[in-house]
């Protein structure tokens, strides 16, 4: 399967507006029993959510994962910070991409391969405000052109 591929659990749409991402690595999860269900369900907020790198070990933070409804007192704290699994050269890159000036790593989207819970993460640069209205330009001309085109074909 390709990377980002599979069933799609939970999407960042807010990173490609915020940042310009620039290379995705696809990621694992270490997760608890009520963790992976209540993914499976959907329950899952990457809004606010960063990966930081502490002791050559990659962690991502502030993704919440609501407690799972029938967990009793073994359920997960939501906002815990959980640890990913990649390869030791993926986390130097990752590392080095950050050092630069203005890069930061964003999780992209969390969906499911093979039964496993895998998280696109990407490193990218923050986006000025007229980058942003450049690209909210650009959106709506593509839009008019489709609808214009459709318009077109009707007829």
């Amino acid at each position: 399967m390709a990377k980002g591929a599979g069933k799609v659990v939970a999407q960042n749409k807010k990173a490609n507006h915020d940042y310009a991402i620039e290379e995705t690595i696809e990621a694992g999860i270490v997760l608890t029993g009520t963790e992976i269900k209540s993914i499976r369900k959907g329950k899952v907020q990457l809004k606010d959510s960063y990966v930081l790198i502490r002791n050559g070990e990659a962690f991502i933070s502030n993704m919440h994962i609501s407690p799972f409804e029938q967990g009793n007192i073994f359920n997960h704290d939501p906002l815990r910070t959980r640890k990913l699994l990649l390869h030791r050269k993926q986390i130097e890159q990752l590392n080095l991409d950050v050092k630069r000036d203005g890069y930061t790593i964003v999780p992209l989207k969390m969906y499911l391969k093979d039964g496993f819970a895998k998280l696109l993460i990407g490193t990218g640069k923050g986006k000025k405000t007229y980058d942003k209205r450049h690209d909210l330009k650009a959106k709506e001309a593509k839009r008019n052109m489709d609808r214009a085109i459709k318009a077109k074909n009707q007829y």
